[in-house]
């Protein structure tokens, strides 16, 4: 999502909803350091990465200015790199004159999309206003296309998805669009926000028109920034929850569901759906206590080891606006590895967003060509003519590398049949072939889908490991195979690569040969518990124990039938009310974790702002990280809130932690960080008591002394009474 606008309706809506290091990247040889955008730009929101034609990478980021202090909006902005790490400013998509004929003069464009759609580049982009209304925020889906990523890019005159009018009144949020080729060969554009959810919709062959009805995969007032991808047969949808945008207390994170069809409905890893109230969502990224905060808006690319990347911006809490406080919020293009263990994505094996320097993407090896010269001393002709000009290899035959290679590989070449029958590629006497309406390894094949124009310039790539041969097609190398095909080897691969095209000749581009990555086998260990710390807990079995203290008393708040039993209170904490009561009593010194079982009947789907208990870590009014099961709108989630204060006042924001039931189970984990000595606290939630799901940490500076404690506020309509079984203290 771009950096929304502050005052007006838009804001208040956002507010409603979810009320350092060096600047270099490079850190060394084939290490990196986030954040990677940072030699051209302090902030480039909303980040897509793609592999150019040339063999480059080319990345696009939300329309922004690039550095403080410019104060001027970059249209798009486009930055190139060799390796993913070192990138460079390579101009705007758009010129400043230029937009569609259907965008209002004053029209921002957010949320780039770019892919390898029937034969040439097309991108999909956020147009924010438009000329059906007067409404500033009618938002469209835009589409331009392009002869390469670096443009020039050329807008269609009509949107992909026009502005659609909501029942509650204004305009749905139609924006963060992200395309995907289905193992079908057919689009689909997935788009949408927090005013009416993120739909799928068919796209025409040409990809530049909705043909389908849209299909809800994911539940409004919840979900953002789709960007979805097929793996092992599955479709995973990522998605960003919670405010994009609020600065020091921005809790963007990345969720993820899966589904056999493009459509969904998409599953979280515990069976919960993304569609329905109590929408379900397994993490994929959020922030763990270091430098960053507001972990979202992902994409995810792939490098030449066939390892994936995940790109996504972040806020630097100490340096959290581009300029001023509560302007444009600053948010860098990160980089980190997403690794798939159990048939579900993880950053860093679940370790979260890093701020040290990790190992760089892989981006060349023994053979890379990419046909700049004419020169193919590194090539022997087994027959036939071959050529490379232009940029590009063409020639019939068989074309061999001189470099041998051998072990676990990862090969790949960007193909294009100009009149042959068949191409592709020859390893270890495995021949690899596309035509003919087929995909084939050896002796195995899978069908093509119909009508795939293999005139076009599709991925062609083989994975070796041991003694598996695995290989795929796709047209944007994105997660988006149309073809997959797998083999057994006699033997595990060595040998030979060689090019090969046979009844006319085909073009090959970006050939490459290099050691297949080493997958991760197992996520980081999850938070051990130790036994109940009795001193400092409370069983609810005796009325309330002397060690509370109240901020603002509720006489209401009774102990009897072993639960503490808290109406409901018409009050608040966030902001400046701070008319809600708070119950809370010391913590341990040093590590711990507090827990609560909280049963609150919120029922579903019904608009009920912002009923909400759970557990709080309090420093003071301005000060606090609550944890609550709660109502936002039609839905029923786990908000992990935080407030302090920035410039003057008190900011806040927060981070979505798993599903809730009727009955959650909570929990604060309390961290000192041997190094700064802040306050860490990560927060986890369960549907039994039993199976957790942890998220995001927030801190508190290292001079405070947090207290802990239970809330139970947000609103006396309908009636409800939140009942705590207890408050336990582990060590």
């Amino acid at each position: 999502m771009g950096h929304l606008r502050r005052g007006g309706a838009l804001a208040a809506v956002l507010t409603l909803l979810l009320a350092g290091a060096a600047p270099a990247s490079a850190a060394g040889p084939d290490r990196y350091r986030n954040p990677v955008s940072a030699r051209f730009a302090d902030t480039f929101a909303d980040p897509v990465v793609v592999r150019g034609d040339d063999g480059l990478w080319y990345a696009f980021g939300t329309s922004d200015p690039l550095r403080e202090g410019e104060g001027r909006t970059h249209r798009v902005p486009i930055a190139r790199s060799a390796d993913l790490v070192d990138w460079t400013y390579a101009g705007d998509a758009f010129a400043p004159d230029q937009r569609p004929a259907y965008a209002a003069p004053g029209a921002a464009f957010w949320a780039p999309d770019v892919r390898r759609v029937a034969g040439r580049w097309v991108m999909y982009v956020t147009v924010t206003d438009t000329g059906v209304s007067d409404d500033t925020f009618d938002t469209a889906v835009g589409v331009a296309t392009a002869p390469s990523p670096a443009g020039p890019w050329t807008f269609a005159d009509t949107p992909v998805v026009a502005p659609r009018p909501g029942a509650g009144g204004g305009y749905l949020w139609t924006i963060d669009p992200s395309q995907l080729t289905g193992a079908d060969g057919r689009h689909w554009l997935y788009c949408g926000s927090y005013y009416g959810g993120i739909s799928v919709t068919e796209l025409s062959p040409d990809g530049l028109r909705a043909v389908g009805t849209p299909t809800p995969v994911a539940i409004d007032n919840k979900f953002e920034g789709a960007y979805v991808l097929r793996r092992d047969g599955w479709y995973y949808l990522f998605a960003s929850t919670a405010n994009c945008c609020a600065g020091p207390a921005t809790g963007y994170s990345v969720q993820v569901g899966r589904s056999r069809d493009p459509r969904g409905p998409f599953t979280d890893r515990d069976g919960q759906r993304l569609d329905v109230s109590r929408a379900g969502g397994t993490p994929v990224l959020t922030q763990n206590g270091n430098r960053w905060i507001g972990t979202g808006h992902n994409a995810v690319l792939t490098d030449l080891s066939g390892q994936d990347w995940i790109a996504y911006h972040a806020i630097d809490r100490a340096d959290p606006y581009l300029d001023e406080p509560f302007g444009v919020n600053e948010r860098p293009m990160l980089l980190d590895r997403l690794d798939w263990i159990g048939g579900w994505p993880a950053v860093n094996a679940g370790a979260g967003p890093s701020d040290t320097a990790r190992p760089a993407p892989v981006t060349t090896g023994p053979v890379d060509a990419r046909f700049a010269t004419a020169d193919l001393r590194g090539w022997r002709a087994g027959h036939g003519r071959w050529q490379a000009t232009g940029g590009v290899l063409t020639g019939s035959g068989t074309l061999t590398s001189r470099t041998r290679i051998g072990g676990d590989l990862r090969v790949e070449t960007d193909l294009r049949l100009t009149g042959a029958a068949t191409a592709g590629l020859r390893l270890g006497g495995v021949d690899v072939r596309v035509g003919r309406g087929r995909l084939s390894a050896g002796a195995a094949t899978t069908a093509l889908p119909p009508g795939l124009d293999l005139g076009d310039r599709h991925n062609l790539a083989i994975e070796v490991r041991g003694r598996q041969l695995v290989v795929t097609l796709s047209p944007s190398r994105l997660g988006d195979p149309v073809a997959q095909v797998s083999l057994r080897l006699p033997r595990p691969g060595a040998g030979e690569l060689s090019v090969r095209a046979e009844g006319g000749p085909a073009e090959f581009d970006n050939v490459s040969a290099v050691r297949l990555y080493r997958p991760a086998r197992h996520t980081v260990p999850d938070l051990r518990v130790g036994p109940v710390l009795r001193g400092y807990s409370d069983e609810f079995t005796g009325g309330l124990d002397p060690a509370w203290r109240w901020v603002r008393q509720d006489p209401a708040a009774t102990v009897y039938g072993g639960a503490l039993r808290w109406p409901v209170q018409d009050a608040d904490l966030s902001g400046t009310g701070n008319t809600a009561g708070v119950l809370l009593r010391d913590a341990p010194a040093g590590n711990y974790v507090a827990e609560t079982k909280v049963t609150l009947d919120l029922g579903e789907d019904s608009v009920r702002n912002y009923q909400q208990a759970g557990l709080v870590a309090y420093v003071d009014d301005d000060r606090f990280a609550r944890l609550t099961q709660v109502a936002i709108w039609n839905t029923r989630q786990v908000e992990y809130g935080y407030e302090l204060p920035f410039a003057g006042q008190p900011v806040y924001g927060g981070s979505i932690v798993g599903t809730p039931g009727s009955t959650t189970w909570l929990r604060l984990a309390h961290r000192v960080d041997p190094v700064n000595g802040e306050h860490e606290f990560r927060a986890g939630s369960s549907r039994d008591g039993k199976h957790w799901t942890w998220g995001a940490v927030w801190t508190f500076p290292a001079d405070t002394t947090p207290r802990i404690g239970l809330v139970a506020h947000g609103g006396a309509t309908p009636a409800v009474t939140a009942e705590f079984d207890y408050l336990r203290f582990h060590r």
